[in-house]
């Protein structure tokens, strides 16, 4: 759950880009030559391909598969079960039948012990899996047969079925082995669509057509990922000829509109992008800042310049297409910057020198973070940037690679996105939980609130769809009134494609869409005219 891969590094400006790219394109073959080979480029590139240690849990992995998947609608259909797992009356147990004949990439079947191991392995305190607090109503999991797994919870825990989009691992390539450190990790084993040809990290991933595969045969062989952190570059290369499809920034992508031989595909999703305010900064921990700059943001002007329309203002972690979104936050009107004037006034920060504010001595001033490669999130910060200034919050945007931006997030604010169209448990449980602070990417800021606690703790513990609305209501409204993100918009997640490519199927994205989840979670369906 990171907004990008730390990994990413910072690429040559202007000057050097058409070299980069020029000495980039051997590495990936020319998508129109390439037959049945489909060639797609991402910003994003994973740390491992092991979906115990956080790789496609939501499915569409493209390698894994989980005992349940999503179909286009985000609806839960079944996977490696042979149907959708039944629950208990009392919500507690949980019960799945396999699919006959399921193999692994290597031949081997599949077996409930996989499915079993697999869930035990996040459980166990001795993997660095970020999911293990995912999956703490898990009181054990067991197979009381080679084709039956039964799950046992803790307590009710309503959206357990979409837990279960966890790509099964084959227990046989990991029993006795340290999973934290095992080459399974970067040549995997799995019963997805595709098998892992090779991985060359900063590169590309290469796939191959998994013809073993329970749903039928890929209808196209292989698959090549390519990894350009840079927008200017992807965009550049997409244009070249390299790509079949691109993930590209709005504006970018807009380019494309006009352009013969391609499409551009803009795709629904709750990814959202804001500001990350630390409890660490003497003047973003003032409440006073941090409601100033949340009424001042101009994000109408944000979704229709930065975003190119391709997007809607966001105030909020629960996207309004979401059935749990608190229509009293949802619905806020645009800037206020007077309002947010009189705010800075009545909390003693008055006008000092070039127009910046001053409380007690300390200038209201602070450096905005944002990594260096994403053209999107920099046009954000210096719209945040100008929007501050007319309140008299004087800010500083700063490019940086994850590298640099990690050991800074305590103390100053960074551009960031999250953001699920799935349950409101699945990212702000860990996003604004005071016992994730500091943990990475969960709760970087600090941010603590009891009422925020018991509100997040109560949606996840209660069955019952009203009291966990209720939740989930207090939740949102308290984190309006404390402020410690600035939300801006959500977008469209856009992709330019060659026209000639049929089966493309749009669905909603949650902020995760980088190998997996991406507008190609299908793409083992897709045909070229």
């Amino acid at each position: 759950m990171r907004p990008t891969p730390r990994r990413l590094v910072a690429m040559a400006a202007a000057g050097g880009l058409l070299a980069v790219a020029a000495c980039s394109s051997p590495a990936t073959p020319d998508a129109s030559a390439a037959g049945d080979t489909f060639v797609v480029a991402t910003a994003g590139e994973p740390e491992t391909l092991n979906p115990v240690l956080n790789y496609g849990v939501d499915g569409a992995s493209l390698i894994f598969d989980g005992l349940v998947s999503r179909d286009g609608q985000n609806r839960l259909v079944p996977g490696l079960a042979a149907e959708l797992p039944t629950v208990s009356p009392d919500g507690r147990t949980v019960t799945a039948k396999l699919r006959d004949g399921v193999q692994f990439h290597d031949g081997s079947p599949l077996t409930s012990a996989d499915v079993v191991f697999t869930y035990r392995t996040v459980l166990d305190p001795k993997v660095d899996s970020t999911l293990r607090s995912d999956l703490e109503m898990l009181e054990s999991v067991e197979a009381p047969d080679a084709s039956t797994v039964v799950f046992r919870l803790r307590y009710a825990y309503a959206p357990f079925l979409q837990r279960l989009t966890l790509g099964v691992v084959p227990a046989k390539a990991l029993t006795g082995q340290d999973v934290n450190k095992a080459e399974f990790n970067r040549r995997p084993v799995g019963t997805g669509p595709y098998q892992v040809e090779s991985w060359t990290p900063g590169d590309r991933l290469v796939l191959t057509a998994n013809d073993r595969y329970f749903a039928g045969k890929p209808t196209n062989r292989r698959l090549v990922v390519a990894f350009v952190a840079d927008d200017n570059i992807r965009a550049q290369r997409m244009r070249a000829g390299e790509f079949d499809a691109a993930e590209l920034a709005p504006k970018l992508a807009s380019g494309f509109d006009s352009v013969a031989g391609y499409r551009v595909e803009r795709v629904p999703t709750a990814d959202y992008r804001g500001v990350m305010l630390p409890m660490g900064n003497p003047v973003t921990a003032d409440p006073a800042i941090r409601r100033a700059l949340n009424l001042a943001v101009d994000r109408t002007a944000m979704v229709n310049g930065v975003l190119g329309g391709a997007g809607e203002p966001g105030y909020g972690p629960v996207p309004p297409s979401s059935e749990f979104v608190e229509p009293a936050v949802a619905g806020k009107p645009t800037a206020d910057p007077a309002a947010a004037t009189a705010l800075l006034d009545g909390a003693g920060w008055i006008p000092g020198a070039g127009g910046t504010r001053v409380r007690d001595g300390r200038p209201a001033r602070f450096t905005l973070m944002y990594p260096a490669s994403d053209s999107l999130r920099k046009e954000l910060a210096l719209a945040v940037t100008a929007d501050a200034k007319k309140i008299g919050i004087e800010i500083t945007p700063e490019g940086l690679t994850w590298d640099a931006i990690d050991p800074r997030l305590n103390t100053d604010p960074l551009i960031m996105g999250y953001g699920t169209p799935y349950d409101p448990d699945f990212v702000s449980y860990k996003l604004f939980g005071s016992r994730f602070a500091g943990q990475g990417y969960f709760n970087p800021g600090h941010y603590t609130s009891t009422v925020v606690d018991q509100a997040l703790q109560e949606g996840r513990d209660q069955a019952d769809p009203g009291r966990r609305k209720a939740a989930y209501s207090t939740f949102q409204k308290q984190l309006a009134t404390d402020v410690p993100w600035v939300y801006l918009t959500y977008l469209k997640h856009t992709y330019v494609l060659r026209d000639s490519i049929d089966g493309v199927t749009p669905r909603v994205e949650a902020h995760e869409h980088d190998v997996a989840n991406s507008l190609w979670w299908n793409i083992h369906t897709w045909t070229r005219r």
